[in-house]
C-alpha cells in the first residue's frame, strides 16, 4: 500500500489540498480505533481555508461526520485546535507525510517507530483540524460535485505500474480484459463485469474513463461502490495522460433538469428521485403534480413540442405510423383516467431494516394519484394497422422513451398486448396531468399511463411504440424490477428466471400520525389516516387498523372517488379511523392492513417477502407513537 498522503500545489491565489487513494489512507495498524477514510479530493482557496480553519466548531463537526473516524482523542484534538493555525497545520501535514514515507501493511519503515505513536496521533489530529473546516465547507454541495469531479494532475506514485491511455484502450473486451480509468487510476474490472447485472453498460466504458458514465449514473458515486472499485486497481495512468484528462470536464447532463418543489424528500439528485412528505400525501385524493413522487432513471430530456414525433412500428403489412403532438391530440378522442402510480421500490426502507438491499431507500410515499388525459393506446394501434388476429403472433407492446444514457440507449419497458388493446385496460398516451400539460418530470410532452401496473412500465417522454413477439430487451425490463426469494442473493440471482413485475400487490400505509409522534392524553382519541391500493384494477374493500400491534382490530372508513367499474379500480382509497386512546397505555403500535375484492391481504411481516432488490414491499405498516400524560393529573 502506498502512503503518499498529500501534496500541496500553489497556483495564483489558490491553495489545493489533495488526499490521495480514497479507499483507505490508514491501514498499517495505527493506534487503536483510529481510522481515516477520505473519498473526495479537497480544494479550497487560501482565503477560505484561513477563515474556516479558525472555526473550531466546523472542525469538530468534521470529526462527527467522517464515518471512518471513530476515536481520535477528542480532548487532545480540542487542546490542539486552540493552538494550531493554518501554517502550523501545513507543517504538521508535511511532517506526517515525511514520517509515514512508504510504509506498507503493519511494518515499520523509515523514521516511523512505535515510540512515535503519541506524536502520530497528534499529527493526525492536526491534519484533521486543518482540513476539517474545508470538508465541512464542502459537505453541502458534495452531491452536486459528484457528477463533475475532475482528475487532478498529481504525479502517480511509483509503487504500482504506470500505464498510458493507449495501454488501457487495448483492454476493451472480456477476452483482452476490461480496463477503465477513474480519477487517474487504472482498474481491471473484467471479473466484476461478469457479475454485475448492468455489465453490458459497463463494457461501453471499457478502455476509457468512467467519469462520463458516472456523470450520467451518479448513483454510483457512493462509498460502497468506490470500495468495490478499489479492489480492482492495477496501476496508475501516466502523468501526461492525466494532464490530458484534466482538460476535459464531463458536461453535466442534468443541468437542464426542471426546478423541483422544496418539500420533496430527495432520495437521489442525479437522476432525480424524490417523494412527498408522508403526512401530506393523504391530504388530497388527487396528488398535486408538484409533489407527485418523482422517479427518473436518466436526465430529463428537452423536447420541442413542435418537433415531437411518436413512432408506431411492428405491425405486419402496415407502414410505420408517425404522429406529431398535434395529430395525437386532434386525430384521437381524448380520454381521462384517474390512476395511482406506485414505484416497485415503495417502502424499500423497511426491507433495508431486515437486511440491506440495493436501490433507492424509498419511504412510504413513492406512490401518488392523479388524473391523466390523452389518447387511448388501443385507438392509436388501430390507426397504425393493428388487427385482432395479430394477437396470435404478437404478445407484447414495447415502449421507448426519449431519455437517453451516454451511449444513446433509451429507457424502455413493455406490457402484455392484451392489456394494451383491451377496452377495459384504459392504457393512455397521456399529454395532460391533473388538467394541465404534463410537467417535465412526468414525461412532457407524452407518456404512457398503464393503470394498475408498476410505475416502471409507465414510460415517460414516449418516443416509440413497437408491437412485438418479444418483451422489451431494455435493462429495466430484463435485469431489474423482478422479485425473488429471500434465499436468493447476488451470487445466485438469475434475472432471466423471474417474470418482470406488471401488476402490483395489495398495499396500504399509515400517513398520520408519523413514526415517533407524541399524542396528548387530553385529546382522549387518536385519528389515523393513510392510503390503500391494489394493482390490476382490484378494488380495495376494507382497511383494518390496530392500536395494539395487531392484537385487536377496527375497520377504517374508506374515502375515495366514484364507485369504480369492476376490474377498473385504478385509483387508491384514502382511509381514516378515529378511536379512543387506550387507558393506562404510554405507547401505541398502530398497524394497518388492506383487503381487495379478490380477498388478497398484506403479509404481516417483512422478512418472508424480503428480496435483494427491495421491491414489492407490502407488509403490514407499523407506526409507534407515545402518549404524553396530562401534567395536571
Amino acid at each position: 500500500m502506498r502512503w503518499t498522503l498529500c501534496r500541496r500545489y500553489a497556483k495564483s491565489n489558490m491553495m489545493k489540498i489533495y488526499i490521495e487513494d480514497s479507499s483507505l489512507l490508514v491501514n498499517h495498524s495505527p493506534p487503536q480505533g483510529t481510522v481515516l477514510k477520505v473519498q473526495r479530493l479537497l480544494h479550497v482557496s487560501a482565503a477560505k481555508s484561513r477563515a474556516l480553519t479558525t472555526t473550531k466548531t466546523n472542525a469538530m463537526l468534521l470529526l462527527r461526520h467522517c464515518q471512518g473516524v471513530t476515536r481520535v482523542g477528542l480532548l487532545k484534538t480540542q487542546r490542539l485546535l486552540n493552538s494550531v493555525a493554518t501554517p502550523s497545520v501545513t507543517g504538521c501535514v508535511g511532517s506526517l507525510c515525511a514520517r509515514w514515507g512508504s510504509s506498507h501493511g503493519g511494518q515499520e519503515s523509515g523514521s516511523y517507530k512505535r515510540s512515535h505513536v503519541p506524536n502520530w496521533r497528534h499529527a493526525l489530529a492536526g491534519l484533521l483540524a486543518g482540513t476539517g473546516a474545508v470538508l465541512a465547507y464542502g459537505l453541502h454541495s458534495q452531491a452536486e460535485r459528484a457528477a463533475t469531479t475532475m482528475v487532478q494532475p498529481i504525479d502517480p506514485p511509483t509503487s504500482m505500474p504506470i500505464f498510458t491511455q493507449d495501454d488501457v484502450t487495448k483492454h476493451r473486451s472480456i477476452e483482452e480484459g476490461v480496463w477503465v480509468t477513474y480519477k487517474g487510476s487504472v482498474y481491471d474490472i473484467t471479473e466484476f463485469v461478469s457479475m454485475h447485472p448492468g455489465g453490458d453498460k459497463i463494457l461501453l466504458a471499457a478502455g476509457g474513463a468512467l467519469e462520463p458514465f458516472w456523470a450520467l449514473y451518479a448513483v454510483h458515486s457512493q462509498e460502497h461502490v468506490l470500495e468495490i472499485l478499489s479492489e480492482y486497481k492495477v496501476g496508475e495512468l501516466s502523468a501526461e495522460d492525466r494532464r490530458k484528462q484534466q482538460t476535459v470536464k464531463s458536461s453535466d447532463p442534468y443541468s437542464t433538469d426542471p426546478v423541483r418543489h422544496p418539500a420533496l424528500h430527495v432520495n437521489s439528485l442525479k437522476p432525480f428521485n424524490a417523494e412527498p412528505p408522508a403526512e401530506i400525501l393523504s391530504d388530497n385524493y388527487i396528488t398535486p403534480s408538484a409533489i407527485f413522487f418523482k422517479r427518473n432513471h436518466l436526465p430529463v430530456p428537452q423536447v420541442d413540442p413542435k418537433a415531437y414525433q411518436l413512432h408506431v412500428e411492428g405491425l405486419p403489412g402496415a407502414e410505420p405510423l408517425v404522429l406529431s403532438l398535434e395529430e395525437l391530440k386532434t386525430r384521437f378522442p381524448k380520454h381521462t383516467v384517474t390512476a395511482t402510480l406506485q414505484c416497485a421500490g415503495n417502502r424499500r426502507s423497511e426491507m433495508n431494516k431486515v437486511k440491506p438491499v440495493k436501490g433507492l431507500n424509498w419511504g412510504i410515499a413513492a406512490i401518488s394519484n392523479a388524473t391523466w388525459s390523452g389518447a387511448k393506446l388501443k385507438d392509436v394501434l388501430l390507426a397504425a394497422g393493428y388487427r385482432p388476429e395479430l394477437a396470435q403472433q404478437a404478445c407484447h407492446v414495447q415502449f421507448e422513451g426519449l431519455d437517453r444514457d451516454a451511449t444513446g440507449t433509451t429507457y424502455g419497458a413493455s406490457i402484455p398486448l392484451h392489456k394494451a388493446v383491451s377496452d377495459e385496460g384504459d392504457v393512455l398516451l397521456a399529454y395532460e396531468m391533473n388538467g394541465e400539460d404534463l410537467p417535465a418530470d412526468h414525461g412532457y410532452p407524452v407518456r404512457v399511463v398503464v393503470p394498475g401496473t408498476v410505475g416502471a412500465r409507465n414510460v415517460k417522454w414516449l418516443g416509440k411504440i413497437i408491437v412485438s413477439e418479444e418483451e422489451s430487451s431494455s435493462h429495466w425490463q430484463q435485469n431489474d424490477y423482478k422479485g425473488f426469494s429471500p434465499a436468493t442473493d447476488w451470487d445466485t440471482v438469475d434475472f432471466k428466471s423471474a417474470p418482470a413485475i406488471q401488476e402490483l400487490p395489495i398495499q396500504s400505509a399509515i400517513t398520520q400520525p408519523a413514526e415517533g409522534a407524541t399524542l396528548d392524553r387530553r385529546a382522549e382519541e387518536v385519528t389515523v389516516k393513510g392510503y390503500a391500493w391494489s394493482g390490476g384494477g382490484r378494488e380495495v374493500v376494507r382497511v383494518d387498523v390496530s392500536l395494539d400491534g395487531g392484537q385487536t382490530w377496527k375497520v377504517a372508513q374508506l374515502q375515495g372517488g366514484e364507485k369504480p367499474q369492476p376490474g377498473r379500480a385504478w385509483a387508491w382509497k384514502l382511509w381514516e379511523l378515529t378511536a379512543p386512546l387506550p387507558p393506562a397505555t404510554q405507547e401505541l403500535e398502530i398497524v394497518c392492513k388492506a383487503v381487495d375484492n379478490s380477498y388478497n391481504m398484506q403479509p404481516d411481516t417483512v422478512a418472508p417477502i424480503w428480496n435483494l432488490r427491495g421491491v414489492l414491499s407490502n407488509a403490514w405498516h407499523r407506526v409507534k407513537v407515545t402518549i404524553r400524560e396530562d401534567e395536571e393529573e
